[in-house]
């Protein structure tokens, strides 16, 4: 079998059905349409062209590069203070993309959160530094 090569080609050179097969795809993912039926003639083309190139295009997403944040915290287990490190995250425009709490030992629990921080208003030491001023917060890092 021949190794497949992939291209990054401008859509506005393409025939439409390419974009038209994303917009299904997107229509697919995102819930607004329940079916392939649905979402072929929501985005105007046939399901057999849906399916003749729904594997083999794929929309550039431009914002893979976008910068994470992880931070990793040593929580106090009491109630709210998870609750106030997001209100954090929050406040400073982080969009979170992953938790992870570890179950408390010696009512210490250990969180990891990742965050987007492309729509941030603070820097991430910032962020870090408003996150070590939480009640409850007995250290915190950057990962």
């Amino acid at each position: 079998m021949d190794k497949v090569k992939y291209y990054l080609v401008s859509s506005t050179i393409l025939p439409a059905v390419y974009s038209k097969v994303v917009e299904a795809k997107n229509y697919l993912a995102t819930g607004e349409a329940s079916s392939t039926s649905q979402a072929v003639k929501m985005a105007g083309i046939s399901r057999s062209a849906y399916y003749k190139y729904k594997d083999a295009i794929f929309e550039y997403n431009t914002n893979s590069n976008d910068e994470t944040i992880t931070v990793n915290a040593k929580l106090k287990d009491n109630a709210g203070v998870l609750s106030a490190l997001m209100n954090e995250l929050y406040k400073s425009g982080a969009n979170v993309l992953s938790v992870s709490q570890s179950v408390p030992v010696n009512s210490i629990a250990d969180v990891s959160v990742t965050v987007r921080s492309t729509e941030m208003t603070a820097t991430a030491q910032e962020l870090l530094d408003s996150i070590k001023n939480i009640n409850g917060v007995k250290s915190a890092q950057l990962g």
